[in-house]
């Protein structure tokens, strides 16, 4: 399909090592002249469903500084351009958990908030696992881990306990796949 929308002007506003936004003038597709935010990330997000051969997950829980309140997720990072995916989510699965596996499958990309940004994310499922040590980042000298049932995992879901995006979509599309 053709874009509707014309790019009048672009103009950079804030940038640090993570994103960058940028304001642009925009003709949309009704012809109006309007003003677009837009967020770019310089990382994929990449997230990770550990699942071991009893049917168990791990999720992780930190205080998220944007949202000021904890978050239950699982694990998750973010991918260099540049770099395949598949690397970045066995990096991050080790930093957060400490686990290792020997299967990896890719089953979700999702486009987080595409209203104003560009993320992409991609989900793994990893399984054939053998425990290693963690490797936390500074900014999860908070994290906790915890391993749980797969099932209350997505109960968490269901009840509202898990919101974050990654976690929601990808816990949900594993539970169909495995007809829970």
């Amino acid at each position: 399909m053709k874009n509707p929308w014309k790019t009048l002007a672009k103009r950079d506003i804030y940038e640090n090592n993570w994103i960058k936004l940028e304001e642009h003038d925009v003709i949309n597709p009704a012809g109006g002249n309007n003003i677009y935010g837009k967020v770019h990330f310089k990382n994929i997000a990449i997230g990770i469903i550990p699942v071991d051969e009893e049917g168990n997950t791990w999720l992780v829980g930190q205080y998220r500084y944007t949202l000021d309140a904890y978050s239950w997720e699982i694990p998750e990072g973010g991918g260099p351009l540049g770099i395949p995916p598949l690397v970045s989510a066995q990096r991050e699965l080790r930093e957060e958990t400490g686990l290792i596996a020997k299967k990896w499958e890719h089953f979700l990309t999702l486009h987080n908030s595409n209203s104003v940004t560009d993320e992409v994310a991609l989900i793994y499922l990893a399984e054939d696992l053998e425990q290693g040590d963690d490797e936390l980042e500074e900014t999860e000298a908070d994290l906790v881990v915890k391993k749980l049932p797969l099932k209350e995992a997505i109960a968490m879901v269901m009840r509202g306990e898990i919101t974050d995006s990654m976690s929601v979509a990808g816990l949900l599309k594993l539970a169909r796949m495995k007809n829970f």
